[in-house]
Parts: C-alpha cells; structure tokens; sequence
C-alpha cells in the first residue's frame, strides 16, 4: 500500500493508474448494489466526480485523484459490485493514463490521520 496515494474524499490511485475507493469509503456505503463508471477513452479530471456507487444507503459520487484518460475500466464491477465491500484496494474502478494528480493527495500515514 505504500505505493497508493489517497484524497480527503477517500479516493486512492496506485502508481499505475489505478483508481479505486478506500476500505472506510466502501464501509461507509454499505452494501454496494451497483456502480456506474466511465467508458474507455472519455477523460477525467482531478477533483471531479466520474463514476457513482449505489449502497442500499445512497448513491455516492466518486471524486477522480488525478485527471487524465481512462483506459480500462474493471468490467467485474458490473456482475459484482460488492467486491469493493470485500476488497476496496483490489476492486479499482478505472486505470487512467495520468497527466495531472490532484492537489494535496496523501499517502498512507496522513490518510490515517485523517480519519480521525
């Protein structure tokens, strides 16, 4: 996990452009039912929302950690949107080919504080 790199609305990226939601963003939904994501080639930009999850509490907007084009979207997600309840740093949402990171992204420890 060291590689990640989170934001204060509980986002992560990994080094490869991987962008998924934290553990405590999952826990909080709920059971998530349904997640809608973007299509391969559109563009997304830090700080803006690009995908939703339905939990059995609400539809939640996920805010983007870096901007850039996604070029993979994980296709399980759509039979079994609970993997994110299971494993949040597993199920990733988009891969992103990154041109700019968000400001004031955290790694772990700062996240941890956050929390808090």
């Amino acid at each position: 996990m060291s590689n990640l790199k989170f934001s204060a609305t509980h986002e992560w990226v990994d080094g490869s452009g991987k962008v998924g939601v934290t553990d405590f963003a999952a826990h909080e939904m709920g059971d998530i039912v349904f997640v809608e994501l973007p299509n391969v080639g559109d563009k997304i930009t830090a700080g803006k929302p690009f995908a939703n999850i339905e939990s059995v509490k609400a539809v939640s907007e996920v805010f983007s950690p870096v901007s850039g084009k996604v070029i993979a979207v994980n296709d399980a997600l759509s039979d079994a949107p609970e993997l994110i309840n299971q494993d949040a740093f597993s199920a990733y949402l988009v891969e992103v080919e990154i041109t700019a990171y968000e400001d004031g992204l955290m790694d772990k420890a700062a996240y941890d504080e956050l929390k808090h």
